[in-house]
């Protein structure tokens, strides 16, 4: 009579050559995930830079995003997106429960379009200078309030300043990611 099955030595050395490519395929595959977290949230932090200054140019008021937390130049506690009808570069809300109120066909009050939350444990984003450490301010023009240019890096603790982002503010307000920068927190 005829058996079919596998012998021991066989499941063994299946077993063997499924460890070995799991444990080549596990870290390239954690790596690749960092990778595109800190894709992901470069292009997040793009796009609520654009979001911000085409609603300054569509609605005619400055628009300004401000940086949560508590300490100056560090963004990675998350940002407000938010109509700033004062252009004081802060959020001010007269705490009724009516929003984005109107007088006259102009915001009365602020009005927030857009809340970011932080980055996970382990990303930091952080401004280069002290240009934009608490704020980002766009006037009706589409232009910044500030016209110095500036440079977010966003890094990924366990990675090198290769695979981090930079986030280039130019003087006039457009903003670029480009891959890599000068050097991580």
């Amino acid at each position: 009579m005829h058996t079919k099955g596998f012998t021991l030595i066989e499941l063994l050395v299946t077993i063997a050559i499924a460890a070995i490519v799991t444990m080549v395929a596990i870290p390239n595959f954690t790596a690749s995930i960092r990778n595109s977290r800190t894709t992901t949230y470069a292009n997040e932090f793009l796009t609520s830079l654009n979001l911000a200054r085409s609603e300054a140019i569509k609605r005619g008021v400055q628009v300004t995003m401000l940086r949560k937390g508590n300490t100056a130049s560090q963004w990675e506690a998350g940002w407000d997106v938010f109509v700033d009808s004062d252009a004081n570069e802060t959020f001010n809300d007269d705490g009724d429960t009516n929003l984005c109120e109107m007088s006259n066909g102009m915001p009365a009050e602020d009005c927030l379009l857009k809340t970011y939350p932080a980055l996970s444990n382990g990303f930091t984003l952080r401004t280069g200078s002290s240009t934009y450490k608490d704020y980002i301010a766009f006037l009706p023009t589409g232009l910044s309030t500030v016209t110095v240019g500036d440079t977010f890096r966003l890094c990924d603790s366990s990675a090198s300043t290769t695979t981090s982002r930079s986030i280039i503010l130019n003087t006039v307000g457009r903003a670029r990611i480009s891959k890599g920068t000068a050097s991580c927190p």
